[in-house]
């Protein structure tokens, strides 16, 4: 099943956020291995040049380590994947917010829908389990 991309940022960029985010749901646990570039690549849809910038950077950011002999591992600092998950929060909720300030709507008032839509989302059982893979 492909990965949800879209035209609106560079694929690679998009690759470094879905992976960061299996990283910090747990798909891939701390010390995991990862697959390898070509199985990643073809479960993304994506050109494995692609995958592999994808992945350079997310070594670069220390959330992955290559072992010689073992492929990619996810890193064992839990620590790095909590600050990982808080940053991809907060900008999730910055880009929200000036959304909805877009739409004409005071930080009261978003705050009372957020509310309202989480009160909603919670009777009716959802989970972040609940998103296919690559959205989570």
């Amino acid at each position: 099943m492909a990965w949800n991309l879209n035209a609106d940022k560079p694929i690679y960029s998009q690759l470094v956020e879905i992976i960061q985010i299996q990283i910090i749901s747990g798909r891939y646990k701390a010390g995991d291995r990862l697959p390898s570039v070509r199985e990643l690549a073809a479960e993304a849809s994506v050109n494995p040049n692609t995958m592999q910038k994808a992945l350079a950077e997310l070594e670069r950011n220390c959330l992955i380590i290559t072992q010689r002999t073992s492929g990619r591992i996810v890193t064992e600092d839990t620590e790095l994947i909590h600050r990982t998950q808080k940053h991809l929060a907060e900008e999730h909720i910055q880009n929200f917010f000036r959304t909805m300030n877009g739409l004409g709507y005071s930080a009261e008032e978003i705050l009372s829908l957020v509310k309202e839509a989480a009160e909603k989302l919670s009777n009716s059982g959802f989970s972040h389990t609940d998103l296919p893979k690559g959205a989570e």
